[in-house]
């Protein structure tokens, strides 16, 4: 029986051995001119790759020379898609603005190679694409990513403060400082117990920093947040419903909830309309997005709004930026801070609508509310 072939070595190997990064490594390898590598040094790295045996991968060649005018844009499931208002959105925005500049999109999911070590690095080299945008980060694939980036593939993620983010082009709201935002409205209003139903699971990093808003908001007013105010949805409406039926059932008094987004918050409503709360005399809801069905909610919803198809543009800008450095590009224009847009469904008088991230404008206290 013969023995098994030896393992690739791989870049991070290569870069070791030859005392120099992986970025260093990727731009000798796939032959990127012009970054300050010394010829004594491109030689030492050519040197120990052949001694080694390493051959880079013909996609990651293709990634580093741009050639193919298509890009990706990657998500967790492609089942995202048929369910979250705010990611549709998005992608249209970031096909569009991709054909305006020649570009072709492509849309790929992690959903089953990301979740293993090294998943995302073979979804991405497998595919024929220069640069990829990434929505909706684990973090556990921070840092799968982090070795795309250092082995010069452009690269754009949606994520504002990511840890460890050095050598990212990130962007995107903070979606802590806006959930903040919308948990302070309700605070204003005289709250004292807000329940929180995120939109997803906490394995995603814009999940986190939403409930890290909502944390704070409480906090700074003196109060400790309860565990049983928590409830995780899992981006449709449907779960939504069934997250906040979970939570009505652990029996916990709350007078104010706030929905990680809109599309779970349209399952928020009909739950608490099944279990006899009314919106807003007995409990007031927050969303988050201000999807086109925002203000067709029964109630119209208050939320927080954001701006997908700008952030869509702006994707595909910064990616271009990396795709074209030489080129005649208009910088990224900043996204719009969001705002907090007041309906009936908090119970505030509308006319408090649509003062931005600043400190929240105070309002009347509403009348005691059942628990």
């Amino acid at each position: 029986m013969s023995p098994p072939p030896r393992p690739q070595p791989s870049s991070a190997e290569v870069a070791r051995r030859a005392g120099v990064s992986r970025t260093t490594v990727s731009f000798v390898l796939n032959d990127v001119r012009d970054r300050g590598i010394s010829e004594a040094t491109r030689e030492r790295v050519l040197a120990v790759a052949r001694e080694m045996g390493y051959e880079p991968h013909a996609a990651a060649r293709m990634l580093a020379g741009g050639a193919t005018g298509t890009v990706a844009l990657v998500v967790p499931r492609m089942a995202h898609l048929a369910v979250d208002a705010f990611l549709a959105q998005l992608v249209a925005s970031i096909n569009a603005e991709c054909h305006h500049h020649g570009l072709a999109l492509l849309i790929e999911s992690t959903e089953d190679e990301g979740r293993e070590p090294g998943g995302f690095l073979r979804l991405v080299r497998g595919r024929r694409i220069d640069g990829l945008i990434v929505a909706h980060l684990r973090t556990a694939e921070i840092e799968h990513l982090q070795q795309l980036r250092a082995g010069g593939v452009p690269l754009v993620v949606f994520g504002c403060a990511l840890p460890d983010a050095a050598g990212f082009h990130t962007m995107g709201d903070d979606t802590g400082r806006s959930a903040r935002l919308a948990v302070d409205h309700l605070l204003d209003l005289g709250h004292r117990c807000v329940a929180f139903v995120n939109y997803a699971q906490p394995e995603f990093h814009s999940v986190n920093q939403r409930e890290r808003g909502w944390r704070e908001a409480l906090q700074a007013r003196g109060i400790t947040p309860d565990a049983a105010w928590l409830a995780h949805a899992d981006i449709s409406a449907e779960s939504g419903y069934l997250a906040t039926r979970r939570l009505l059932a652990r029996g916990v008094p709350f007078t104010a909830l706030f929905a990680g987004n809109d599309t779970i918050a349209f399952g928020v409503l009909r739950a608490l309309r099944e279990a006899g709360r009314r919106v807003p005399q007995d409990v007031a809801v927050v969303g988050y997005d201000d999807i086109p069905l925002a203000p067709f909610a029964d109630p119209p919803l208050s939320t927080v709004h954001t701006d997908p198809a700008a952030h869509g543009r702006q994707a595909v800008q910064l990616l271009l930026a990396q795709l074209r450095p030489g080129a005649a590009l208009a910088a990224p224009a900043a996204a719009p801070v969001p705002r907090l847009v007041v309906r009936a469904s908090c119970g505030a008088p509308p006319q408090n609508a649509g003062h931005a991230a600043a400190p929240s404008v105070a309002v009347a206290k509403p009348r005691a509310r059942r628990a």
